[in-house]
């Protein structure tokens, strides 16, 4: 009786080139998701032409301000002080010997630059487990949450930027602490996050009714 062919040392090779294979398919995969990824608006200095350039993160910063209370206008002053609207934003990395690359100073990572314990913080308490920190929703929707911890527990108004953006950066024992007093290049940058929020509020008012009312469905008074 003859035995059947032995194909094993065949197999070796052929699972080779189907790993290989697989492994690019990743890479093209990764390729194209990184194409596709949202690039920063054109012009980060107008909220109207960032709306108009991406709409949905108008509805995305409407549904935060509704279930937290922060104004439009700063969440999204917020994110352009923290990542400049790059979704995949990460603090730059250290150089040791001034050459190789080290560890990043944080963990802060996406849209709000929300860092890893803030952040799990924040999916606990919302029930929101698969949020991301390279989207747009939910990162407004985190710094609407963190804002409004910071004016529950630190009694900070829902319309001060200077403070909040304070509080946001140092963290609610810091700020209560004032670990920012000594800080002026801080103070200085929540100073200009306060001026950019009056100006993004200024802007938003002469096109927010466009912006409600944008879809074929929504007609007055049913987009107010």
């Amino acid at each position: 009786m003859s035995k059947a062919p032995d194909n094993t040392r065949s197999l070796g090779p052929a699972r080779r080139v189907l790993a290989a294979l697989a492994a690019l398919a990743a890479l093209a995969v990764l390729g194209l998701l990184s194409a596709c990824a949202t690039t920063p608006p054109a012009n980060q200095d107008n909220l109207c032409e960032i709306f108009e350039e991406y709409p949905e993160w108008y509805d995305d910063a409407r549904r935060s301000e509704r279930r937290w209370g922060t104004p439009i206008a700063i969440q999204m002053a917020f994110v352009r002080q923290e990542s400049a609207f790059r979704a995949g934003a990460k603090p730059e990395r250290r150089r040791f010997l001034g050459i190789f690359p080290g560890r990043r100073p944080s963990s802060a990572e996406g849209y709000a630059q929300a860092q890893d314990p803030a952040w799990a913080d924040y999916r606990r308490a919302t029930g929101r487990r698969f949020a991301s920190r390279g989207d747009m929703e939910d990162a407004l929707d985190f710094i609407g949450w963190y804002n409004d911890v910071s004016h529950r527990r630190l009694g900070l108004a829902r319309n001060n930027a200077y403070d909040l953006y304070l509080a946001y950066h140092e963290g609610h024992g810091g700020y209560s602490r004032r670990s920012w007093a000594d800080k002026p290049r801080l103070r200085q940058i929540a100073s200009r996050v306060d001026e950019l929020s009056l100006r993004y509020q200024r802007q938003l008012a002469s096109c927010e009714d466009a912006l409600r009312c944008r879809r074929w469905y929504q007609f007055w008074p049913f987009c107010r």
